[in-house]
């Protein structure tokens, strides 16, 4: 266990910060805190070659370090972490703080993601489930909104119905990772109640133990 390496990736870049929250609250902030814990959860439970991975520049460029990182580094487990919105066309206007902001109500909860095209396709999805497991056993609802026409070219299979698992075989960090790779979406920034649970210390605590809990499960298995 102290050498299985994990890199938890820090979803975008300060300079490509991926969405806005409805408070406009860049997403970046909001993985880069979440992933920190979670390596830091990892650390305490035993996972001393845990490292929380941070790339800089544009948003295409950065998703390719990102894999090379990981590659490099020979990780057994590449986990990227990320914050929920919703399509363009789903979006509300409101008024925060004197500026015209954005909004949806409409959705909300976790979801995670795995590539069919990752060569460990079969691990991935099986440390998928065990994470969406833990997150269900404290409490927490997946978002089910991604089998919806309504989510257009967002829309994705779903694989565990039980636990949120889909299938997102494009994405460069779950396809290109030559580890088992999972990206988690913690939860919606762009829902307005479900932003404020996201910046809580108790949910953030919450979903890092949920994910050491379940890499500690799934190494056991091994």
């Amino acid at each position: 266990m102290p050498k299985f390496r994990i890199v938890v990736d820090v979803g975008h870049t300060a300079d490509s910060y991926g969405a806005l929250s409805a408070r406009n609250d860049p997403e970046f902030g909001f993985n880069f805190r979440l992933a920190r814990l979670i390596t830091t959860k990892l650390k305490s439970e035993g996972f001393a070659e845990a490292r929380l991975l941070v790339t800089d520049g544009k948003a295409r460029p950065s998703l390719f370090k990102r894999v090379g990182a990981a590659n490099q580094g020979r990780a057994d487990l590449f986990l990227s972490v990320h914050h929920d919105s919703v399509p363009d066309k789903l979006l509300e206007t409101w008024e925060f703080d004197g500026a015209k902001s954005y909004f949806s109500d409409r959705f909300s909860g976790h979801s995670l993601f795995v590539s069919e095209r990752n060569p460990h396709f079969s691990t991935s999805l099986k440390l998928a489930r065990m994470i969406g497991k833990q997150l269900k056993e404290h409490g927490l609802h997946y978002a089910s909104q991604y089998t919806l026409p309504v989510m257009g070219r967002y829309r994705r299979q779903l694989l565990d119905r039980d636990v949120g698992v889909y299938r997102y075989d494009g994405l460069v960090v779950l396809s290109r990772t030559r580890s088992a790779a999972v990206l988690l979406e913690a939860g919606s920034i762009i829902n307005r109640d479900e932003e404020m649970e996201m910046n809580s210390a108790e949910r953030q605590e919450l979903i890092a133990g949920a994910v050491a809990a379940a890499v500690g499960e799934f190494c056991e298995r091994r």
